[in-house]
């Protein structure tokens, strides 16, 4: 029986390319809507993954030193100290400055960034006096919209995904949905110096481009696969993980061939050899990792993150990674415990698509289990499964249908808008509370404290928060580098 929505349950006929066409349009004039909510600032972790591309672009070197002389105040207390010396634990055997940040969104930056910096020299020409350092406000705002716009594509990318296999509508409410009632805007608006954005673009872009050539994948559409997963690698090295997919389908598939075909030699080594050429290619692609972490490391193998000798073998977190008030997924973010169980009934429905996809999740999510800082430290939510962005797109859309088909039309779609619209409000009201520290950044959270704050104080301060946060950002964003530093004196106090 064929698998997609398009050749099953709803043909794709005229009217359903125009629906989709008028809910893509929908998604991005949104998305244009939404651009003056971009906080252009690099701080904390960004200032790692920006320096990997402003030092190259300005120094024309992995020099750091004047990203992190630059560094906002909480990132400079780990590295600086107060006589403004480095401190000697931040120094790599080579010399250099520690970075283990990843170089994934800098490639993906840097579009944005030659053309801004190739336009800043010419104004200078001109008699311009904004600075060509890398720092001025031209160059802040191109990173901030490209990282915008790469969560906007991942976003899109999902919503296509989805497409697939539900009726617009729903992959429309879905993506609406996960857009606003997850970690995705922090790192899409407001920390858009950071990776994970970036991180939802490419996985997206990897399930998209896998689930459209799974049926029968020629050698190019490997070498693209490729392509694709290597970028996926050097933006976030925890997105290996979602290789299970690979894996699962490549099980299933030799399993196939040694079952029933004839030619079965032939046919194994033929599609091992493609294997073969995808991981040559994924390589290839991670040169720019290899050789940035042999500059900075003195070895292309060093990542300068946990080794994996320290993980947390013996006592994994499983239960905590989703239900601890520090930072659980489902606690801060429950909207994403509806696209899990949708997925997982997608896969039940689809298990061609469906069983790599559960798979690919479940490796994630032992791997963030076993992860020493598994809470992401100063995190909204659990941050890493922001990667995750397409899957619970596609989970959650399956399941809005799934429900929608218990009742009447179109009571389903009024009721699902305003269930998933009070998801969006309390996660909004969240990011509103962890962004100004009505809630800690780090560690625990209290419900019971959480929850009085969303109906006592959120709704009195948001108006004056919003017009500082649109024209007074700066006076606002030292306001809230000032309550971290606050904060972590607190934590390091004895």
């Amino acid at each position: 029986m064929p698998e997609r929505l398009e050749a099953a349950e709803f043909p794709l006929n005229t009217r359903l390319q125009n629906s989709q066409r008028r809910l893509e349009w929908a998604l991005f004039v949104l998305f244009l809507f939404t651009l003056p909510l971009l906080n252009p600032w690099v701080r904390g972790d960004g200032v790692g993954y920006y320096a990997y591309l402003r030092a190259p672009l300005i120094e024309h070197s992995l020099d750091f030193t004047r990203d992190y002389q630059r560094a906002n105040q909480s990132f400079r207390f780990a590295c600086i100290d107060d006589l403004g010396q480095f401190r000697s634990e931040c120094l790599t055997p080579t010399g250099h400055l520690e970075n283990h940040f990843t170089v994934g969104p800098a490639l993906l930056w840097s579009p944005f960034l030659v053309l801004t910096h190739a336009g800043v020299l010419l104004a200078q020409r001109f008699g311009s006096h904004v600075p060509a350092d890398g720092f001025s406000f031209p160059y802040r705002y191109a990173m901030a919209f490209a990282t915008g716009l790469y969560g906007f594509l991942g976003l899109w990318l999902s919503f296509r995904l989805a497409r697939r296999y539900v009726q617009p509508v729903w992959a429309f409410l879905a993506t609406l949905a996960i857009w606003w009632a997850s970690s995705l805007p922090v790192y899409m608006y407001f920390n858009p110096s950071w990776s994970h954005a970036h991180s939802a673009f490419v996985c997206a872009l990897f399930f998209f481009y896998w689930d459209a050539t799974r049926e029968h994948r020629t050698l190019g559409q490997w070498v693209i696969l490729g392509l694709i997963a290597g970028l996926m690698l050097n933006v976030y090295y925890p997105n290996l993980m979602l290789l299970a997919a690979l894996l699962v389908e490549a099980i299933l598939e030799y399993a196939r061939i040694f079952r029933s075909e004839p030619t079965r030699r032939q046919l194994s080594l033929q599609l091992f050899s493609r294997h073969l050429l995808f991981g040559l290619v994924v390589c290839i692609v991670m040169i720019p990792t290899f050789v940035t972490r042999w500059v900075v490391y003195g070895s292309p193998l060093e990542s300068g993150y946990t080794r994996l000798r320290d993980f947390l073998w013996s006592s994994p977190v499983f239960l905590a990674v989703l239900f601890s008030s520090n930072h659980g997924l489902l606690f801060w973010t429950p909207l994403l415990g509806f696209a899990i169980l949708g997925l997982l009934l997608f896969a039940r429905r689809w298990p061609g698509p469906g069983f790599p996809l559960i798979a690919a999740l479940l490796a994630y999510y032992l791997f963030i289990s076993f992860y020493p800082n598994w809470n992401g430290i100063s995190s909204y939510g659990n941050r890493f499964f922001v990667s995750l962005t397409p899957l619970f797109v596609l989970g959650l859309a399956y399941l809005l249908q799934r429900v929608a088909a218990l009742f009447s039309w179109p009571r389903p779609i009024l009721v699902s808008s305003a269930v998933l619209a009070l998801f969006a409000l309390w996660n909004l009201g969240m990011i509103y509370q962890w962004g100004l520290h009505l809630v800690p950044t780090r560690g625990p959270v209290s419900l019971r404290e959480a929850a009085y704050n969303q109906f006592c104080v959120v709704p009195v301060r948001l108006s004056s928060s919003l017009r500082n946060y649109f024209w007074r950002r700066g006076d606002l964003m030292r306001q809230i580098e000032k309550k971290d530093i606050q904060e972590l004196n607190q934590s390091a106090a004895p």
